[in-house]
């Protein structure tokens, strides 16, 4: 591999990922040796686990044809190969969204999804749970030539008439530039591939990072999949110009559409002027040629609406050579390292935010449910303890009274679950009807009426009414869960308040949850399709019945997994709220049972008292080694979701 920051920095990230998983599995490991866990919580921690160990880091590189997208990826990725990995020449060779990864379930190989595909409502993403759907191009690792002879499968075009370019939504007879891309017999050259999957054991792949390679500019905008789904998703994303060009037209309308729009987040954005190269004139000294690309830069960041030092001159191509011929003068010259820095201080920080924060509040929760679980047994442990202690020279009626008192004790906490199990049942009512508000058969049905009233539309109005009700009642939806959750949230703090006085129970707090951020989502959805469609002329101009389709088949895919998501945390926030609850029933209930039996035992003199005094004061000093053991884990857990101090070690 290269020595370049952004190497270094994705593998310390990688193993603070793995160092995190190893905490939350002594964790784990701990509760099972304790006795302290229970079916919920487990799965609560074996989804914490999955979801960092599938973890990704998405970076996108997004440019017009021939600016040197591909030869960048070759040089920031790949140089240790020796040549051109990736498809890189003039003209246009990125034909397809490409996307390189590594999956060890899968083969090593190239995937390609037919562009016929384009005709049926499915979107890229429906299309990765058919293999069958793919052709798949296998190759092998250690054969470069080979690899490179694969990865040229994915520029292949091929010649189709005008109607069926336009079946497919990648010709518009009003288009002056699709216009002039017809052939002297009246074809069109189209892309034979839709999409195209990489499946390669890249060191850096294989540590979760995706790596997306967009067709060019206009092609992006007959995908809607890339526009509302890995665009925005993505981590980071290189928006690639030429030197020699400056920013264009197109460029600009691309980058504040799809890249820097207010619907999208902000962070990781970089522009790149690529092709410095080509200002390296002979005839000019380099005080000239450093003016020039500061002219650029300057020009192209009052354009983009970006700092100037968000803005990146390189030579992508100078720089792949001076990683494969190891001279470091010429790779400082080709800018890259600047580059490759910036990358890394600014994804990678990223990256972690998003994964510490996620994983913070839900090692918060658990650990906070651990410990009112101990609490709760030292609490019952020393009552027990006081009993016994007050029971000293004491005669057998006053142990009997005892035994009685902890037997009514008994008798009133089961009355007391009873009631429990009484308002289980009111919990259970309340969150059927919070699931019957984000019911996905309800939702699909939606979609599909929807979708009916669009293909019947006539006119622009009628699909643009059509979709204004659709996230209209989305956000109806969205705001009676709230008040749903709300009311179910106030019923389980009063629950909880009652039986933390009733039986001498600690009062634990249901944790807080609001739909906000699926609110939030739809809104960056619904801004998406305003700025794409929201117009008569771009109702117009582009043709109805395909690309109108494909885009709003695109936007139910999206709204769809918005509320998959959002049913999957509700359902993980309804056992959040109840388990504390359960636990805490069960252990007392336990307690209940033990010292009732531990006076038994006294009284019919199979303990002596004094034995029994011992017992239990072992027990309570391990309780309070787990106590001790628990907070040590809790410090573990802390130190390893912050990760800043070991980067900047390593680094330097």
């Amino acid at each position: 591999m290269t020595g370049n920051k952004l190497t270094r920095h994705f593998q310390i990230y990688t193993e603070w990922r793995k160092a995190l998983v190893e905490t939350i599995c002594d964790y784990r490991n701990w509760l099972n040796e304790q006795e302290l866990n229970d079916a919920q919580m487990d799965l609560r921690l074996q989804q914490l686990l999955e979801r960092l160990r599938e973890d990704k880091l998405n970076v996108a590189f997004v440019a017009e044809f021939s600016r040197g997208k591909s030869e960048l990826i070759n040089a920031i990725f790949f140089p240790d190969y020796g040549q051109r990995l990736l498809p890189s020449s003039a003209g246009r060779t990125t034909m397809c969204p490409t996307e390189l990864l590594y999956d060890a379930t899968k083969p090593i190989s190239l995937q390609l999804l037919p562009i016929e595909t384009r005709t049926s409502d499915a979107t890229t993403t429906e299309y990765k749970r058919y293999p069958d759907e793919w052709t798949t191009l296998p190759f092998d690792v250690a054969d470069s030539e080979g690899m490179v002879e694969v990865f040229r499968e994915v520029s292949r075009t091929k010649r189709v008439t005008v109607e069926e370019a336009e079946r497919y939504g990648l010709f518009d007879a009003n288009s002056a530039d699709d216009a002039l891309s017809l052939n002297n017999d009246g074809s069109v050259d189209i892309p034979c591939w839709r999409y195209a999957v990489i499946n390669f054991p890249h060191p850096l792949l294989e540590q979760g990072l995706v790596i997306l390679d967009t067709p060019g500019l206009n092609a992006i905008g007959t995908e809607p999949e890339l526009t509302l789904n890995m665009l925005p998703n993505a981590h980071a994303v290189l928006f690639i110009l030429a030197a020699d060009t400056g920013v264009t037209k197109s460029e600009i309308d691309v980058w504040r559409q799809y890249i820097s729009g207010t619907r999208w987040k902000q962070k990781g954005r970089l522009a790149v002027l690529n092709k410095i190269d080509g200002l390296w004139d002979e005839l000019r000294d380099d005080e000239e040629i450093s003016r020039e690309i500061s002219k650029q830069i300057s020009s192209s960041a009052e354009l983009l609406g970006l700092q100037e030092s968000q803005i990146f001159p390189i030579s992508a191509q100078k720089g792949l050579l001076a990683k494969i011929a190891s001279d470091n003068a010429l790779l400082a010259r080709s800018g890259l390292p600047v580059l490759e820095k910036a990358l890394s201080d600014e994804l990678i920080p990223s990256k972690k935010e998003i994964v510490r924060d996620n994983t913070q509040s839900e090692i918060d929760d658990l650990v906070g449910n651990s410990h009112i679980l101990l609490d709760a047994r030292l609490a019952s442990l020393n009552e027990q303890l006081e009993e016994l202690r007050g029971l000293r020279g004491k005669n057998e009626d006053v142990i009997e009274h005892m035994m009685n008192k902890v037997k009514v004790d008994k008798e009133i906490f089961e009355k007391g679950l009873q009631r429990f199990q009484a308002l289980r049942s009111v919990f259970s009512q309340q969150t059927n009807k919070l699931f019957t508000l984000l019911g996905m058969e309800a939702l699909r049905v939606q979609v599909t009426n929807t979708r009916n009233t669009m293909i019947s539309a006539s006119f622009t109005k009628s699909i643009r009414s059509a979709m204004d009700g659709f996230f209209a009642d989305l956000r109806d939806r969205l705001v009676q869960s709230d008040s749903q959750i709300d009311e179910i949230k106030r019923m389980m703090d009063a629950m909880y308040e009652k039986f933390a006085k009733d039986h001498g129970l600690r009062k634990a707090e249901p944790p807080a949850f609001s739909t906000l951020r699926y609110q939030k989502e739809l809104a960056k959805l619904e801004r998406a399709y305003r700025e794409q469609f929201n117009t008569a002329l771009n109702m117009i101009t582009n043709e109805k019945m395909t690309l109108t389709s494909k885009f709003f088949e695109t936007l139910a895919s999206r709204v769809i997994h918005v509320y998959e998501v959002a049913n999957h945390d509700v359902e993980n926030w309804l056992k959040a709220v109840i388990a504390p609850m359960e636990s805490q029933v069960r252990e007392h209930q336990l307690q209940l049972r033990r010292r009732l039996e531990s006076i038994k035992r006294i009284y019919k003199a199979t303990d002596t008292l004094e034995d029994r005094i011992g017992e239990l004061e072992l027990v309570e000093k391990s309780i309070l080694a787990q106590i001790a053991d628990l907070k040590v884990l809790r410090q573990h857990m802390h130190n390893a979701l912050h990760f800043e101090e070991a980067i900047e070690e390593n680094a330097a």
